[in-house]
């Protein structure tokens, strides 16, 4: 805080949170602490970067004005974020129950004989304040859904119809491979079963061929053919699995 015989000032070093293409502001507090009507004015050495409201204006004895100075956007950042800007604030005894359009530019002119007051501010970049964490307290990544319960007891019907379905979804995959598995060994069982019997078959076919043309076997015909069509079948099963 910079302290004169007639205004305190707050802050003494304007900083600005440095972003490009960005208007950034910062507020000058200028306390009176005289019993007069202190009449003020703030210059820049770089007018066109910056717009300060109000420039001029009168405080009123025991009171407190408020100054914003702002700088506009700017498409580049200096090298070293380094600022040259200086801003000065006059501040003179005005006539009581002065007004801000009472104040004239020989108000200032130390020439004049005025006592005129003069406190320099120099202008510092600073970083910009971070964003907040995206992510909510309370949330941990990875963890299931949890319904919440009422002051008295019950648990919401929607929340409930959410963990439900999550339950659901996590458990099924483990239940239809567990499912697919079984069908899968059961159907390796059968086809072991056909081939044994087929192999048995064909071996009981070919028996009977050789007994059939050595005229030693009684069995008919029919019951020949009847086994090779039961042979044919369990092959075109035993295809089919």
């Amino acid at each position: 805080m910079s302290t004169g015989e007639l205004l305190s000032i707050d802050p003494q070093e304007l900083q600005f949170p440095f972003e490009l293409r960005k208007q950034i502001s910062c507020s000058l507090n200028l306390y009176n602490k005289t019993d007069n009507y202190v009449a003020f004015k703030v210059k820049t050495t770089n007018p066109k970067k910056y717009c300060v409201r109000p420039n001029t204006g009168v405080v009123l004895p025991r009171s407190t004005s408020n100054v914003i100075v702002t700088m506009q956007a700017q498409n580049e950042a200096p090298s070293d974020m380094q600022c040259k800007d200086k801003f000065l604030l006059q501040s003179v005894i005005a006539s009581p129950g002065a007004a801000p359009k009472d104040i004239t530019p020989e108000m200032f002119n130390k020439e004049s004989g005025h006592h005129v007051e003069e406190c320099k501010l120099s202008v510092v970049y600073v970083a910009p304040p971070r964003p907040p964490s995206p992510v909510q307290e309370g949330s941990e990544e990875g963890s299931s859904p949890r319904a919440s319960v009422s002051d008295n007891g019950s648990l919401n019907a929607a929340e409930f119809t959410s963990v439900s379905r999550a339950h659901v979804e996590r458990h099924e995959p483990q239940k239809n491979s567990s499912d697919a598995r079984s069908l899968i060994s059961k159907l390796t069982e059968e086809k072991n079963s056909a081939i044994q019997q087929n192999n048995k078959l064909q071996q009981e076919l070919e028996l009977l061929r050789h007994q059939a043309k050595r005229g030693h076997s009684g069995i008919p015909f029919i019951y020949v053919i009847l086994l090779g069509l039961v042979g044919i079948i369990l092959g075109y099963l035993l295809k089919r699995t």
